[in-house]
């Protein structure tokens, strides 16, 4: 299976594009690059059933975070506050900068 160039990195504010949280923002906690997914703050929060055992006495439902597809998430632009897509830039130094498509400014 590719491994995937994700272009968004940790704590990068994002939107949801599609699915059931669509139009909710958060923060990335963690890429997945060989599954092409990342976990979003408060995005996809599926409820686990936990079974009784030795360390577990009794038996819950746990709220967890899964993680969405790149696809279905863009960064979020400061200035227009809309969605936009990565592009990336060499600055006067030679170091490689990603940069917003919809302003051209470099992320910070």
């Amino acid at each position: 299976m590719p491994i995937y160039k994700i272009r968004l990195k940790k704590d990068d504010k994002v939107i949801v594009l599609s699915g059931k949280d669509k139009g909710k923002t958060g923060k990335v906690i963690k890429t997945h690059p060989k599954t092409n997914m990342l976990t979003v703050e408060g995005i996809n929060i599926v409820k686990k059933h936990i079974k009784p055992s030795q360390t577990n006495k009794v038996g819950s439902i746990k709220e967890i975070t899964k993680p969405i597809f790149v696809s279905k998430v863009a960064i979020i632009d400061p200035t227009t506050k809309k969605p936009s897509k990565i592009g990336y830039k060499i600055n006067e130094n030679g170091k490689k900068i990603r940069i917003y498509k919809t302003s051209g400014k470099e992320i910070v």
